[in-house]
């Protein structure tokens, strides 16, 4: 039976991360002979031009239309999303749009247009949930800078949650550098929002991928603002998330000797409440941004993704402490060359003493486009407190000395941001507990007394 994955694509970030992201998944399927088959199905549905009624697996591809629902509050970005080389993918009954836009104010974005538009939301969702027979997972995406990305994304989640509490909410969350001033105020709040209502989170950090495309750039002596192919450094960035998601979801496309069902990577790889936070590392990257580049070697690839310049977020994980691993090989590998290689880097993890043997692995055949074999590695990793200091650091400078709070509390009530800061001292504890953890003392046998 066909799997089926919505996603839901919300504002500037989100959108434009989303059209990468089909623009990759149709280049993964352009080689089944123009018949709708099940893989396809997992992304898209089969549209009859005549009458715009869904048809079955098997048909011939009438007119392809994405399974998402494409939300922004501003029109300029969903005007170029539907003047792309892709627009006609996108359902147009299927997109939420506005005028004015957020603001870069979470507030905003979460009580006031979350509010306007809950009912169209849910309707939209609903109608494309229903053309699925055995829908999976949602995968939500979207910034944590943005008024909309931040804000929207968050409430959208809540809803999704409320309305929908079997079927499973992955978040690919975009965290800002300095791009917008009131960014660490909005990123702690949908932070706090997320840690509640989604089932995954895959963080990423704008800076990480700046650097990941200045590094592949320095190495090929190339200027990092424009690629060999025209495309500008966020073109290439949004690209490499585009990358991450259709590696994630290979297994529900493809056939593979360890397929992973989506659901297995929340069961294996989130051991507690709130501690749903996956840092993704990718190999190789340098393929991933360049088709020319000279393909490196599996065994490299998999030291690759435990390297801190590797991460998607900024972080080094070989400080921290593994509570689980999740590797997703694709292409040209077989199981023993996974095994060889976990052995071999088990020694420079540092996994936690009640889950020394906490990997989970998979193994699609599929390669991705212009690639032999591509490494996903999806680490629950102490180390992420690293960045939920940093995050509380750059907000409290602004909340301390009060600057742009009216705008918040303006809409919101003030207990917010201190809910907010609380939640997010609690998360940080949580993974400082489990960094600092050790086994029970062996307790000596009894002796009977005579």
């Amino acid at each position: 039976m066909p799997r089926e994955l919505i996603t839901v694509q919300v504002g500037q970030c989100g959108n434009q991360v989303g059209l990468r992201f089909w623009e990759l998944a149709l280049r993964e399927h352009q080689g089944n002979g123009g018949i709708y088959d099940e893989a396809l199905s997992s992304f898209f549905r089969n549209v009859d031009v005549r009458n715009q009624q869904s048809l079955a697996v098997g048909a011939a591809i009438s007119s392809l239309k994405a399974r998402t629902v494409v939300v922004d509050m501003e029109e300029g970005v969903i005007a170029g999303l539907l003047r792309s080389e892709y627009g006609e993918i996108f359902d147009t009954r299927m997109i939420i749009s506005d005028v004015s836009g957020a603001g870069n104010n979470w507030a905003v974005g979460f009580e006031e247009y979350g509010q306007k538009y809950q009912e169209e939301i849910s309707e939209k969702v609903r109608r494309t949930a229903e053309d699925c027979d055995s829908l999976q997972s949602f995968f939500m995406m979207h910034s944590m800078g943005g008024g909309t990305g931040s804000g929207v994304g968050s409430f959208i989640c809540s809803l999704l949650e409320d309305q929908y509490p079997e079927v499973f909410r992955f978040s690919t969350v975009v965290y800002p550098e300095d791009e917008v001033v009131t960014g660490p105020y909005n990123a702690l709040l949908a932070t706090h929002h997320l840690s509640l209502h989604s089932d995954c989170v895959l963080p990423i950090h704008n800076k990480a991928l700046f650097d990941i495309v200045a590094l592949v750039d320095s190495a090929k002596g190339k200027a990092q603002t424009v690629a060999a192919d025209g495309r500008g450094a966020y073109d290439r960035m949004n690209n490499i998330i585009a990358h991450l998601l259709n590696d994630l979801t290979c297994s529900m496309r493809f056939p593979g000797t360890l397929n992973v069902d989506l659901n297995e990577i929340t069961m294996n790889l989130v051991p507690f409440p709130m501690m749903q936070f996956l840092q993704p590392a990718m190999s190789p990257l340098y393929s991933v941004l360049d088709v020319k580049a000279e393909a490196r070697s599996l065994n490299q690839a998999f030291s690759d993704v435990m390297n801190p310049d590797f991460q998607l977020l900024k972080t080094n994980p070989r400080q921290g402490t593994y509570l689980a691993c999740g590797l997703i090989v694709r292409g040209a590998a077989t199981i023993s060359d996974m095994e060889r290689n976990i052995k071999r880097l088990r020694k420079e993890m540092n996994m936690i003493h009640w889950n020394r043997e906490g990997f989970k692995i998979g193994l699609c055949a599929q390669a991705p486009v212009n690639m032999k074999y591509s490494l996903l590695c999806l680490a629950n990793n102490t180390s992420i407190k690293t960045h939920f200091l940093e995050l509380k650091a750059k907000a409290l400078r602004f909340f301390k000395r009060g600057a742009h709070v009216h705008h918040y509390t303006n809409v919101m009530g003030p207990g917010h941001f201190e809910e907010a800061f609380q939640h997010l001292d609690t998360l940080v504890a949580n993974y400082a507990d489990m960094e600092n953890a050790s086994p029970a003392p062996l307790r000596g046998r009894i002796t009977p007394v005579v």
